[in-house]
């Protein structure tokens, strides 16, 4: 196979606006990341769906409940945090913090072939799936769809630079 260069998304999905928090136009946040304040991280944030984002400025967070919530510029009161209500929370990609050698963000395997043991195409990621036990990949082929634990021993590498994650798994499973 032939080496190639992946082109990053230019947004990476980093939470989801909840509910309300309060009268003055607080929201709550779900983050997918490791920590919950990882998000406090970027002075601004994209807002929006399917890839059409509006930027708004961090103006406040805090850790509240096992969450996080946030105040956001011009968000001030109740009704205006409702209208932002499950619109995913997007940073840009090249703010996202540099990593160590063999290490890779989730959103960069998506798009990537998935191959088995054989060489056998198993399809594309079209997202990462977090279980609670460990990720899952699911990966579409045409009309179906597998859901292929992300876990060693099934996942026996990831090969950033030519686009491909190699897995013990078969196609009939």
């Amino acid at each position: 196979m032939s080496e190639r260069k992946l082109s990053l998304p230019e947004w990476v999905v980093m939470g989801r606006i909840g509910t309300p928090f309060g009268v003055k136009g607080w929201v709550r946040v779900h983050t997918y990341s490791e920590s919950l304040d990882s998000l406090s991280h970027y002075a601004e944030w994209g807002l929006g769906k399917e890839g059409q984002y509006q930027r708004y400025r961090l103006v406040d967070w805090q850790v509240q409940g096992g969450g996080l919530v946030a105040s956001l510029e011009g968000v001030t009161d109740r009704s205006q945090a409702e209208l932002l209500r499950g619109f995913e929370v997007v940073v840009p990609h090249r703010e996202l913090p540099a990593l160590e050698p063999g290490e890779f963000y989730w959103s960069d395997l998506v798009g990537m072939s998935v191959l088995n043991s054989a060489g056998e195409t198993l399809g594309i990621v079209k997202e990462l799936l977090e279980t609670g036990a460990h990720p899952v990949l699911v990966v579409r082929s045409g009309e179906r769809e597998r859901l292929i634990p992300f876990v060693s021993p099934l996942l026996q590498e990831v090969r950033l630079a030519e686009g491909v994650i190699q897995v013990d798994w078969g196609l009939d499973y």
